[in-house]
């Protein structure tokens, strides 16, 4: 039998979910059809921070839809989890959860990094953006990015950015973002360093 307050720790949110309700979808430029927002995702849907509990609700198993994710324990997700958690207005992991069924079907995180530049301003990038493969077509993947998109200006980011595949660029230029000129280029380094 578990701890007393087991249940509700792992309904604990990553960030406050108050936020969520402040968004203002009004300002979208791509308009949903029928209208949806964060609060009012449409029927049987929720949009909220990711929880603890989300490791048996198919959090870890959406991700792997987008990439390889490994064979990550619970132990493993609680501590991530827990470290996140530990910086505060930094990770905010926003997930849509079908509620007919409990799964988590849908995932993007802002991540807020601290600047020295423009005055001590907040810049926000946009991460580990998927819709599970089921309920692709139904206006999900745009909801998810503007809730996390909407949630970096509520929270005073200067500016949000992205790197995204050559095939998603017309979706994200629909929803306001652009390429800027002279700087498009994604590059990276990878170090073999990933956990088998």
């Amino acid at each position: 039998m578990g701890a007393p307050n087991e249940g509700i720790l792992s309904e604990e949110p990553l960030y406050d979910p108050k936020i969520l309700e402040r968004l203002d979808f009004n300002k979208v430029r791509s308009k949903f059809n029928p209208p949806v927002s964060a609060v009012r995702p449409g029927e049987g849907l929720r949009v909220r921070p990711l929880r603890r509990a989300d490791f048996h609700r198919g959090f870890l198993q959406l991700l792997s839809q987008l990439t390889a994710v490994g064979d990550v324990s619970e132990e493993q997700f609680l501590k991530r989890f827990d470290a996140m958690q530990s910086c505060p207005n930094t990770y905010y992991v926003t997930v849509i959860e079908d509620t007919t069924n409990g799964q988590v079907i849908g995932s993007s995180t802002l991540v807020i990094e601290q600047k020295f530049i423009h005055g001590c301003a907040v810049r926000g990038r946009l991460e580990d953006v998927v819709v599970n493969n089921t309920y692709r077509g139904k206006q999900l993947g745009k909801l998810i990015i503007m809730t996390v998109t909407l949630l970096a200006e509520e929270l005073n980011c200067y500016k949000m950015t992205l790197d995204c595949k050559d095939n998603l660029i017309p979706l994200y230029s629909s929803l306001g973002y652009f390429l800027e000129k002279g700087n498009s280029n994604y590059m990276q380094i990878r170090f073999d360093k990933a956990p088998s």
